[in-house]
């Protein structure tokens, strides 16, 4: 490799030893206006590499933030200290998890760029604008946050992968208040449900642009409403709170180091054990759930997953049937030495330069079925329909589980009925997705994502997609938020 084509890679002089390299580079901007007035500009470069090293079974990292040559091997030392101290107490592979040098893996974002950040402030400032037109709004918020990534992987001195990426994450807020109570509604959720890869089109489609009356409008809405009602009801979720659901009670369960018990220490285990892949009825035979980092513009969209593995899509569940985890090359050779032989994907990443690629959800999506929305409300005769997500609790095994949403609307005898405030619903993973009834056709998808999906130690917070359509769920335990 010479220094035309990227940093001088490290040697190591080991027999037998292999060696990969990961650079990453981003550039983070935030723009926001809250209560009219433009708050200061955060931008933020973060620049580094994670150097590997794998000798006898074992796999040693190090970072570094130096990525001269002194900086570099340096790093490549202390990686090699750390495999060999590992030795007779770690993993034991028989190879490492990286592919035999090949044809780079290569992305480059769609030729979308972002307005200018004058024009953006400008947007920002109209939508603030829109959401202050009546004085029971006490607060509100217009942001975007805006990275562009660069990341490129060596693997023994050979480029293995090649890929950049422009992400945008925008968000309206909008709280009102009366004499008796509060009530917030947001564009993409408490905790940022529309993100995605791309440029001024995709911020277009987050609906940001003339976002603003509307969402202070369905806050001052919920001022006047009912409390949700107690008791079992039929469920009609829309994509931002499908997002939440298959997130946390299907993409988490099916980590498969989380499964191997990694996570145990912090963020719990799975209900999930080795031996229902194949066979284990995750949902109704309704059910079909998609590994597919190939869709364009959604949040985790990738060519190559941080072990250089080629990422291609690939379903978990089918009619239902758990057939494959959320394990990449590494999970899935410990699962195979433990004599459990489960299928996996490329889905080892980390959430920057100075973290180690461990089992993450990518683009995890829920294929859309043949149901119009229309067709899902007039085959109700006593439910809710809820939208956008507003708190989760889930246990640590990933099963019994509590979600609340900002907006939801009465069901009765196939018709929308009243708005109500505070909707919370509950149920336990391992049977919910057996009640799902109907699942919405391609004109009820919208594709979506979060930047705060959160696992490891030391922790890692990673971007994740979510595309699902509108999806109905027979007798579920709603409640209101409300004493």
């Amino acid at each position: 490799m010479s220094p035309a084509d990227g940093p001088q890679f490290p040697r190591i002089a080991q027999a037998g030893a292999r060696v990969a390299l990961r650079m990453v580079e981003e550039r983070h901007e935030t723009l926001a206006v809250t209560r009219g007035v433009v708050q200061p500009t955060r931008l933020s470069i973060d620049c580094g590499a994670m150097v590997s090293v794998w000798l006898d079974g074992e796999i040693g990292h190090c970072a570094t933030a130096d990525l001269g040559a002194h900086g570099l091997q340096a790093a490549a030392g202390r990686a090699l200290q750390w495999a060999r101290a590992a030795r007779g107490r770690g993993l034991g592979l028989a190879d490492a998890p990286w592919p035999q040098p090949g044809t780079p893996a290569c992305r480059a974002p769609a030729d979308d760029p972002l307005p200018g950040r004058a024009e953006l402030i400008g947007l920002l400032q109209a939508e603030a604008a829109a959401m202050s037109t009546d004085a029971r709004v006490r607060h509100w918020s217009a942001s975007l946050r805006a990275t562009e990534t660069r990341q490129r992987l060596w693997i023994d001195g050979a480029l293995a992968a090649e890929q950049a990426f422009r992400f945008v994450e925008p968000n309206l807020e909008a709280t009102a208040v009366d004499d008796h109570r509060s009530q917030t509604r947001t564009l993409g959720g408490q905790y940022n449900g529309f993100c995605r890869q791309g440029g001024a089109s995709a911020l277009c489609d987050s609906g940001i642009v003339g976002g603003g009356a509307r969402i202070a409008d369905e806050a001052l809405q919920l001022l006047g409403a009912a409390s949700c009602p107690d008791g079992r009801r039929d469920l009609l979720l829309s994509p931002d709170q499908m997002m939440l659901q298959i997130h946390e009670s299907i993409g988490h369960p099916l980590e498969l180091d989380r499964i191997l018990g990694d996570e145990r220490n912090f963020a719990g285990t799975s209900f999930v054990v080795p031996e229902m892949f194949g066979r284990y009825r995750y949902g109704s035979p309704l059910l079909n759930v998609s590994f597919d980092p190939g869709v364009p513009g959604e949040f985790a969209s990738y060519a190559a997953d941080d072990d250089g593995a080629v990422a291609q899509p690939r379903r978990l569940i089918e009619g239902g049937i758990l057939l494959r985890a959320l394990g990449g090359t590494l999970s899935q050779t410990r699962a195979r030495a433990l004599g459990w032989p489960i299928e996996g994907v490329a889905c080892s990443r980390a959430s920057g330069w100075q973290r180690a690629p461990i089992d993450r959800m990518a683009n995890l999506n829920l294929e859309p079925g043949d149901a119009t929305l229309e067709a899902m409300i007039a085959s109700v005769e006593r439910g809710i329909w809820m939208q956008t997500n507003a708190s989760w609790s889930i246990d640590d095994s990933r099963n019994k589980f509590q979600f609340g949403c900002e907006w939801a609307r009465l069901i009765e005898n196939g018709r929308l009925g009243a708005l109500v405030r505070n909707p919370n619903y509950r149920g336990i993973s391992a049977t919910f997705w057996r009640s799902l009834a109907a699942v919405g056709d391609r004109s009820t998808v919208q594709v979506l994502g979060t930047p705060y999906c959160g696992k490891g130690e030391p922790g890692q917070l990673v971007r994740v997609g979510h595309a699902s359509p509108a999806c109905l769920f027979r007798a579920v335990e709603v409640f209101g938020g409300e004493a």
